[in-house]
């Protein structure tokens, strides 16, 4: 299988970063072949809403979502998002990547893509994934994706702190889970 693993966080040696590092690491011992892509750096602008695109063609911006990472989510059979939680929600740069799902999809959706949720928060209270878990479960619904697991890393606000948690041991099983 072929996996891509969306890394969104600023911090490219961060607590997602371990769990996505972690996650990688197990699913290369089960032989899938592995593309990480970082949303660091790259120029990736918000949807327009102009609708030029149709729900189903190209999209008049000419960024690096439209250059690279469309592409790369067509030839991938799994989507990871490896992700910090900011204020309770998905951040920005991941978002934005979700918002332009709209310009393919219809074809997006008849892929019928797997996917997995890796998350990090520094609070560890029982509300911190809420909203996180939520707009995953519903994008996984109505884009037809198949939830293949979450890691919900609650107290993770360090690289230390997520080293010595139980999280990046649960990111290699899911790795190693996946068929």
């Amino acid at each position: 299988m072929k996996i891509l693993v969306l890394k969104s966080s600023g911090n490219k040696k961060g607590s997602s970063a371990i769990l996505a590092d972690e996650f990688i690491r197990g699913a290369k011992e089960r032989q899938h072949e592995i593309v990480e892509y970082s949303l660091t750096g790259k120029d990736i602008r918000p949807c327009r809403g102009c609708n030029a695109c149709g729900m189903n063609g190209a999209c008049v911006q000419k960024d690096d979502y439209e250059k690279e990472l469309k592409d790369l989510i067509r030839k991938t059979d799994m989507i990871v998002f490896a992700m910090p939680v900011y204020y309770y929600n998905w951040p920005a740069q991941l978002k934005v990547v979700v918002d332009r799902f709209y310009s393919f999809t219809t074809e997006l959706t008849e892929m019928h893509k797997k996917t997995v949720l890796l998350a990090a928060a520094w609070d560890n209270t029982p509300t911190v994934f809420r909203v996180t878990k939520a707009y995953y479960e519903t994008i996984c619904d109505y884009m037809q994706f198949t939830d293949c697991g979450m890691v919900l890393g609650g107290g993770c606000g360090t690289p230390d702190m997520t080293r010595s948690s139980k999280y990046p041991a649960q990111a290699y099983e899911l790795g190693r889970s996946i068929c």
